[in-house]
């Protein structure tokens, strides 16, 4: 076989994602004429079928689309080739890719990330955010640097990864106007047969939570249960629940959200956690993120 002829195969790659020659003809700037002839010369190159007719359309054959998922991934790769090297010439900053679990507040990844962005080399952060699993499925395969998580990987999981402690907080009770008045009694009693909306399962502090309202008798009524940590304050805004979040961040919580505090739980303690595959860190953010997230963010040494 000679050399493979990337312009016949970009014709291909065109007719196969567009479904017919006219149509890649238009994209391409070309005729159909003279893509039906390089099309007939890349198979005759490859010495298979690429496409067979069904009646006026084009039918893909089993070896068109393994030649198609060949020409899918260079001409992705080239394309990624072509964005690197712009941004090269661009803006000479480094990609951090960072895996933000949902039940982790969005207040509290920007506080984490924000020394990031304050260093001397620019730092250009691509953000993830979903449930924790498949964000450490990514890291696994280097697809994310590391992942800010309310609890630590789970140990039942086969992946390479360490645990970094970033700080911890006591948690508070918040609720709108509308829920408050309609309390009775002294705190934590108010919150028997209150209205509560709790954190998703995936989130440590939900477990934690749960223990200590068993553990002080205390039986609210369950409106919902929230993945995402925002969506679970913008109900609780709205009056449909109580709801609790970490107590260093009380004040922005209070004004963001327009609720007022109901309680501190101080004996409910919830973490923080980066995620990453190195024990030893050695990339400048990162480095950055623990250490001002430890002297700023939570104020321990």
């Amino acid at each position: 076989m000679n050399t493979l002829n990337y312009k016949h195969l970009r014709y291909f790659w065109m007719v196969a994602k567009t479904g017919s020659i006219s149509k890649a003809a238009e994209q391409l700037y070309l005729t159909p004429q003279s893509i039906s002839g390089q099309l007939t010369e890349l198979s005759s190159l490859l010495g298979v079928e690429l496409f067979r007719r069904a009646g006026r359309n084009l039918e893909i054959t089993e070896a068109g689309r393994q030649v198609f998922s060949y020409a899918d991934e260079i001409f992705s790769i080239g394309d990624e080739l072509l964005e690197a090297v712009l941004n090269q010439r661009t803006k000479k900053s480094i990609p951090l890719k960072v895996g933000i679990a949902d039940s982790v507040s969005k207040f509290m990844a920007y506080r984490l990330l924000e020394p990031a962005l304050k260093l001397a080399e620019p730092i250009r952060l691509i953000c993830h955010e979903g449930r924790l699993v498949p964000l450490l499925a990514e890291l696994s395969v280097h697809r994310l640097d590391i992942i800010i998580a309310d609890n630590p990987m789970p140990t039942n999981l086969n992946v390479r990864g360490f645990n970094h402690l970033l700080g911890e907080s006591g948690l508070t009770v918040f609720g709108a106007k509308s829920v408050i008045k309609n309390l009775t009694g002294e705190f934590p009693k108010c919150l028997n047969q209150a209205p509560f909306l709790l954190p998703g399962d995936d989130a440590d502090i939900r477990h934690k939570l749960e223990q200590w309202l068993h553990n002080n008798n205390l039986h609210p009524i369950v409106i919902g249960e929230f993945d995402d940590s925002a969506l679970m304050k913008s109900f609780g805004q709205a009056g449909a629940g109580l709801f609790a979040g970490p107590s260093i961040h009380s004040a922005h919580i209070c004004e963001q959200y327009k609720v007022k505090v109901v309680g501190n739980i101080g004996s409910v303690m919830g973490q923080l956690y980066m995620i990453t595959t190195e024990r030893k860190l050695t990339h400048p953010a990162i480095l950055a993120i623990k250490e001002k997230s430890r002297d700023n963010l939570f104020g321990t040494a």
